[in-house]
Protein backbone atom coordinates (compact mmCIF):
# COMPACT_ATOMS: atom_id res chain seq x y z
CA UNK A 1 0.00 0.00 0.00
CA UNK A 2 0.94 3.46 -0.51
CA UNK A 3 0.93 6.90 1.23
CA UNK A 4 2.80 9.66 0.90
CA UNK A 5 4.37 10.32 4.64
CA UNK A 6 7.23 12.70 5.35
CA UNK A 7 7.46 11.49 8.45
CA UNK A 8 9.36 8.29 6.79
CA UNK A 9 11.78 10.37 5.02
CA UNK A 10 14.66 9.50 7.64
CA UNK A 11 14.23 5.87 7.55
CA UNK A 12 11.89 3.03 8.17
CA UNK A 13 9.17 3.16 11.03
CA UNK A 14 8.09 0.25 13.13
CA UNK A 15 4.42 0.82 14.37
CA UNK A 16 4.27 -1.45 17.53
CA UNK A 17 1.48 -2.05 20.36
CA UNK A 18 3.81 -1.21 23.48
CA UNK A 19 1.37 -2.46 26.30
CA UNK A 20 1.53 -6.16 24.26
CA UNK A 21 4.54 -8.26 25.74
CA UNK A 22 5.54 -9.98 22.42
CA UNK A 23 5.55 -7.00 20.60
CA UNK A 24 7.34 -5.03 23.55
CA UNK A 25 10.43 -7.91 23.42
CA UNK A 26 10.37 -7.56 19.61
CA UNK A 27 10.59 -4.27 19.62
CA UNK A 28 13.76 -4.04 22.23
CA UNK A 29 15.36 -6.93 19.97
CA UNK A 30 15.38 -4.64 16.75
CA UNK A 31 16.48 -1.87 19.29
CA UNK A 32 19.42 -3.97 20.06
CA UNK A 33 19.98 -5.66 17.01
CA UNK A 34 20.26 -2.91 13.98
CA UNK A 35 23.50 -1.95 14.72
CA UNK A 36 22.78 0.57 11.95
CA UNK A 37 20.48 2.20 12.93
CA UNK A 38 17.74 1.16 10.34
CA UNK A 39 14.74 1.84 11.86
CA UNK A 40 12.96 4.06 14.20
CA UNK A 41 9.87 2.63 16.38
CA UNK A 42 6.91 4.55 17.33
CA UNK A 43 4.18 2.89 20.07
CA UNK A 44 0.77 2.58 18.56
CA UNK A 45 -0.36 3.89 22.06
CA UNK A 46 1.47 7.33 21.13
CA UNK A 47 0.91 10.50 19.57
CA UNK A 48 2.74 9.59 16.41
CA UNK A 49 2.36 5.85 16.41
CA UNK A 50 -1.76 6.61 16.82
CA UNK A 51 -1.40 9.00 13.78
CA UNK A 52 1.03 6.81 11.61
CA UNK A 53 -1.88 3.93 12.44
CA UNK A 54 -4.63 5.61 11.51
CA UNK A 55 -3.64 7.31 8.67
CA UNK A 56 -3.27 4.03 7.08
CA UNK A 57 -6.81 3.16 7.90
CA UNK A 58 -6.34 0.73 10.70
CA UNK A 59 -7.76 1.85 14.61
CA UNK A 60 -4.72 3.02 17.22
CA UNK A 61 -7.68 1.42 19.94
CA UNK A 62 -7.55 -1.65 18.16
CA UNK A 63 -4.00 -2.39 17.41
CA UNK A 64 -4.04 -5.38 15.03
CA UNK A 65 -1.19 -5.24 13.36
CA UNK A 66 2.76 -4.46 13.20
CA UNK A 67 3.40 -1.85 9.95
CA UNK A 68 6.51 -0.47 8.70
CA UNK A 69 6.11 2.73 7.11
CA UNK A 70 9.43 3.28 4.46
CA UNK A 71 8.64 6.01 2.56
CA UNK A 72 5.89 5.48 0.53
CA UNK A 73 5.16 2.26 1.26
CA UNK A 74 3.39 0.36 4.23
CA UNK A 75 3.56 -3.17 5.10
CA UNK A 76 1.89 -5.36 7.72
CA UNK A 77 1.16 -8.57 9.32
CA UNK A 78 3.94 -11.33 8.39
CA UNK A 79 5.47 -9.18 5.57
CA UNK A 80 6.48 -6.23 8.08
CA UNK A 81 7.94 -8.97 10.25
CA UNK A 82 10.00 -10.54 7.67
CA UNK A 83 11.35 -6.91 6.16
CA UNK A 84 12.70 -6.16 9.73
CA UNK A 85 14.29 -9.07 10.10
CA UNK A 86 16.01 -9.20 6.73
CA UNK A 87 16.95 -5.37 7.39
CA UNK A 88 19.15 -6.34 10.85
CA UNK A 89 21.81 -8.21 8.70
CA UNK A 90 23.51 -10.94 9.35
CA UNK A 91 22.09 -14.13 10.82
CA UNK A 92 18.68 -12.60 10.97
CA UNK A 93 18.13 -11.81 7.26
CA UNK A 94 18.45 -15.30 6.56
CA UNK A 95 14.19 -15.28 8.40
CA UNK A 96 13.50 -13.94 4.67
CA UNK A 97 14.27 -17.37 3.56
CA UNK A 98 9.94 -17.74 4.82
CA UNK A 99 8.90 -15.27 1.65
CA UNK A 100 9.63 -18.33 -0.31
CA UNK A 101 6.00 -19.10 1.61
CA UNK A 102 2.93 -16.82 0.10
CA UNK A 103 1.39 -14.30 2.07
CA UNK A 104 -2.21 -15.74 2.03
CA UNK A 105 -0.11 -18.90 4.08
CA UNK A 106 1.94 -16.49 6.00
CA UNK A 107 -0.58 -14.38 7.38
CA UNK A 108 -3.28 -16.07 8.74
CA UNK A 109 -0.55 -17.49 11.02
CA UNK A 110 0.58 -14.12 11.79
CA UNK A 111 -3.14 -12.82 12.58
CA UNK A 112 -4.09 -15.81 14.67
CA UNK A 113 -0.85 -14.77 17.05
CA UNK A 114 -1.57 -11.02 16.92
CA UNK A 115 -5.02 -11.69 18.02
CA UNK A 116 -4.27 -14.20 20.87
CA UNK A 117 -0.97 -12.17 21.83
CA UNK A 118 -2.39 -10.82 25.01
CA UNK A 119 -3.82 -14.48 26.55
CA UNK A 120 -0.41 -15.97 25.62
CA UNK A 121 1.86 -13.87 26.33
CA UNK A 122 0.59 -11.47 28.28
CA UNK A 123 -0.41 -7.22 28.53
CA UNK A 124 1.37 -4.31 30.43
CA UNK A 125 -0.42 -2.40 32.96
CA UNK A 126 1.34 0.63 30.88
CA UNK A 127 3.35 1.07 27.82
CA UNK A 128 7.18 -0.04 27.59
CA UNK A 129 9.35 2.65 27.65
CA UNK A 130 13.09 2.28 26.01
CA UNK A 131 16.46 2.69 28.24
CA UNK A 132 17.91 6.08 27.28
CA UNK A 133 20.02 4.96 24.75
CA UNK A 134 17.27 4.32 22.47
CA UNK A 135 15.15 7.37 23.07
CA UNK A 136 16.47 8.77 20.02
CA UNK A 137 15.09 5.88 17.95
CA UNK A 138 11.46 6.45 19.36
CA UNK A 139 8.99 8.67 17.72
Amino acid sequence: MSINNPMAANGPIILFDAVCVLCSANAQFILKHDKLAHFRLASIQGDVGASLYQMHGLDPTDPVSIIIIDGNTMRRDSDAVLSIYENLGYPWRFVGVFRVIPSFMRDPIYRWIARNRYRIFGKRETCWVPSAEYKSRLL
